[in-house]
């Protein structure tokens, strides 16, 4: 005997149910969970305490969002709203980059974001995200690629790499109470230590003693724009001549 379907395990196959209470609806549940999500991280969020800052119990907001899971997927779907994308017309490299550009911004002003795409269900269902993939969709496609799906899974592949990495930098560097030049600073001397008689690595982290302390924000900026420049460099070869 065949085995009973299961329902598809995303809030984007779910009839939403109708409001209990006028105070309360889905969006007001996902902003507030944003809110959360942006101050605390995701260990912090969970569907007790957010109903508690709603002054709605747990219940209530089962109504709306049947579980943290589908919250998720509504949270990184809402804040997708926040990607731009470039018109196709110009120099398609240009365009490219201000995409990634936003990208990484919004993956900053929400550390959150990134690690979680992965494991947000079919949030890629939602409204926003399927916006941003169309747009980028026909971007990728007017520029001439012969497979634009797989070169746009390459560029994102880097900018949700190096954002999650970023993004995790810099919790750990707002955790400990100082600037991020002053935490490289007092972090700087173990490093050296652990680097001593690795002959590269000493002199890289004595280069990032200089740099890093001096204006730590430019140096991120450099190290995603130089990686995102090879990336395009191996796309364009991907080009039709």
């Amino acid at each position: 005997m065949a085995a009973k379907a299961q329902p598809v395990p995303s809030v984007w196959a779910r009839q939403q149910s109708a409001p209990d209470q006028p105070a309360l609806s889905r969006a007001a549940i996902v902003r507030e969970a944003i809110v959360m999500l942006d101050a605390d991280g995701i260990e912090a969020l969970s569907m007790r305490k957010l109903g508690a800052r709603l002054n709605a119990g747990a219940t209530s907001l089962y109504r709306h969002v049947a579980t943290k899971d589908e919250l998720m997927e509504l949270a990184v779907d809402e804040v997708a709203a926040e990607f731009s994308v470039p018109a196709p017309g110009g120099p398609w490299r240009t365009a490219v980059t201000e995409a990634a550009v936003s990208f990484r911004a919004t993956a900053l002003r929400h550390p959150w974001l990134s690690a979680v795409l992965g494991q947000a269900g079919l949030a890629y269902l939602g409204p926003n995200l399927m916006a941003y993939s169309e747009r980028l969709a026909g971007l990728f496609a007017a520029t001439g690629f012969p497979e634009p799906s797989r070169a746009i899974d390459t560029v994102l592949s880097y900018v949700i790499g190096m954002s999650t990495t970023e993004a995790a930098w810099l919790t750990t560097v707002a955790r400990s109470g100082d600037t991020e030049a002053g935490f490289i600073a007092r972090l700087m001397p173990a490093a050296q230590e652990a680097a001593a008689g690795h002959d590269h690595l000493t002199g890289a982290y004595a280069d990032a003693a200089v740099h890093a302390t001096a204006d730590p924000v430019a140096l991120r900026d450099e190290k995603f724009f130089y990686g995102l420049d090879v990336v395009l460099d191996g796309l364009e070869m991907r080009l039709p001549r």
